[in-house]
């Protein structure tokens, strides 16, 4: 069993930043990957950015140069600070552990961002 929790989301203003967190927890033995992914109404969830255990990363080209990607590997948690935030960010962010053992991915409940002045 593997477990995904991501927080942070909320309210924000366009222009302003908010910070998600993704903890991962139960039997991981190892993990390959965090990653986030947004879906937006009537959209297709789409990646925003991963980073793998080796410290490769990689972003959306609609959101390079403002939102940063980071984990605490020691706690199995990642992280998605997201500056000069604009409307169309708006989505349910949701994060996906891809464990080593299996490439398998395990998917959180997701986090509502709205981003409305």
């Amino acid at each position: 069993q593997v477990q995904v929790v991501e927080s942070g989301g909320g309210l924000v203003q366009p222009g302003g930043s908010l910070r998600l967190s993704c903890a991962a927890s139960g039997n991981l033995y190892g993990i390959n990957s965090m990653d986030w992914y947004r879906q937006a109404p009537g959209k297709q969830r789409e990646l925003v950015a991963l980073r793998t255990s080796g410290g490769y990363t990689n972003y959306a080209d609609s959101v390079k140069g403002r939102f940063n990607i980071s984990r605490d590997e020691a706690k199995n948690t990642a992280f998605l600070q997201m500056n000069s935030l604009k409307p169309e960010d708006t989505a349910v962010y949701y994060c996906k552990v891809v464990l080593l053992s299996t490439m398998r991915g395990y998917w959180g409940q997701g986090t509502q961002v709205t981003v409305s002045s």
